[in-house]
């Protein structure tokens, strides 16, 4: 297939253009190389050393053989994308690209119109693309497993039978986002499933847990392909901060009670679920939702998890309790729905102690790039 990756430099996006393209698959990336400019203004950096997106495509055809397009553009500028999906022709689009962090947009009102304009717009964007240019194209897009919030009810996979006076009928989850990033991405999910009812457009919305690891099989090839590592307070997701915090002898940050719970699962667990999800494609018209999360943790378990883990490498660690930051209940009940991608052929990997050690170790090689200062929480929601 011909498939385009969107935010193909970041996080996820960048393993999971070298898994697909390793797969067999024809791929190109198209990314603003914005995350890079996001580490500049926040004084921060990845712990481990990246290398230029055109070196790593580059070594990648050394290695590999194999030729990964790029397009240094923004989803947001419509000619630019335009061309890109006439040239490419793409028989999925996945879509990475947006501003993924939820503090970042709780910086300030600069911050939080940025982060609705750059995600809402880019994906309206994409889905007039794929009307006017390419409409067989299957969307896959990214969402997140915070679009539903805490609700006090097992979340389903994006649908719910709600009977209400004597009538049933099959409704979006009710949607309960704790910021303007996840609030993006409610508008997002809207939108598309707006097109697909409208223009007949198929897509796949894959709401996913928050994601923790380093490498992939293809990542790990050569440093030159290196995954980033985030552990700031802005960028760095709960898992790796802890690990990388431990490191360099820092308290694990738990917020508040650290009873919060989410889904969670591993970078390799995320390339697979793209390719699942590329490979099955949604019909004409259809709308569908996945849960992509392996397993559930408390904020708690996960920091004890790493406390254990760095006390068998000889690492002395405290689990610190600090002044939660953010605006969310503490304590809760939290179960979700995850079966579809399990029912197409997911096999988890599962959060295991040597996982963990694998992290731990890649942070201790590259702990003299921490800036110490940014693992402290510096956004408030208040």
């Amino acid at each position: 297939m011909k498939i385009i990756i969107a935010g193909g430099d970041g996080f996820c996006g960048w393993p999971t253009a070298l898994y697909l393209s390793k797969q067999g698959h024809d791929v190109s990336i198209v990314d603003n190389l914005i995350r890079r400019k996001w580490d500049e203004e926040l004084h921060s950096n990845s712990i481990t050393p990246l290398a230029t997106l055109e070196e790593r495509v580059a070594k990648w055809k050394e290695l590999t053989g194999k030729e990964i397009r790029t397009y240094e553009g923004d989803l947001n500028h419509y000619d630019f994308l335009r061309e890109v999906l006439k040239q490419e022709q793409p028989d999925a689009f996945v879509h990475f690209a947006e501003q993924r962090s939820a503090p970042y947009s709780m910086i300030d009102r600069e911050h939080a119109v940025f982060t609705q304009t750059n995600n809402v717009v880019g994906t309206l964007n994409v889905l007039y693309g794929i009307k006017e240019i390419v409409p067989e194209c299957h969307l896959i897009k990214l969402g997140t497993m915070g679009e539903y919030g805490t609700p006090n009810i097992e979340i389903e996979e994006g649908y719910i039978e709600i009977e209400h006076k004597g009538r049933k009928d099959v409704l979006p989850f009710p949607k309960q986002p704790n910021s303007f990033y996840h609030l993006s991405k409610v508008h997002d999910s809207h939108n598309i499933m707006f097109a697909c009812k409208t223009w007949g457009i198929r897509a796949t919305d894959l709401n996913q847990g928050i994601v923790y690891g380093l490498d992939t099989e293809e990542t790990a090839m050569d440093p030159a392909l290196v995954n980033r590592l985030d552990y700031d307070g802005v960028f760095g997701t709960a898992l790796n901060r802890f690990i990388i915090q431990s490191a360099i002898g820092h308290d694990l940050t738990v917020y508040g009670k650290g009873q919060q719970i989410r889904g969670f699962l591993n970078i390799r667990d995320t390339v697979r679920c793209i390719e699942i999800a590329a490979e099955n494609p949604a019909d004409n018209g259809e709308f569908r939702v996945f849960n992509q999360f392996t397993e559930e943790f408390s904020i708690t378990e996960l920091a004890e998890m790493v406390q254990r883990v760095a006390k068998e490498e000889g690492i002395e660690v405290e689990v610190g309790k600090y002044d939660n930051p953010r605006i969310e209940a503490e304590e809760h009940f939290y179960r979700a729905v995850n079966t579809n991608l399990l029912d197409l052929g997911l096999e988890p990997f599962m959060l295991t102690d040597d996982v963990i050690r694998e992290i731990l170790n890649a942070a201790l090689t590259h702990k003299d790039r921490v800036v110490k200062e940014n693992v402290l929480p510096n956004v408030t929601w208040k």
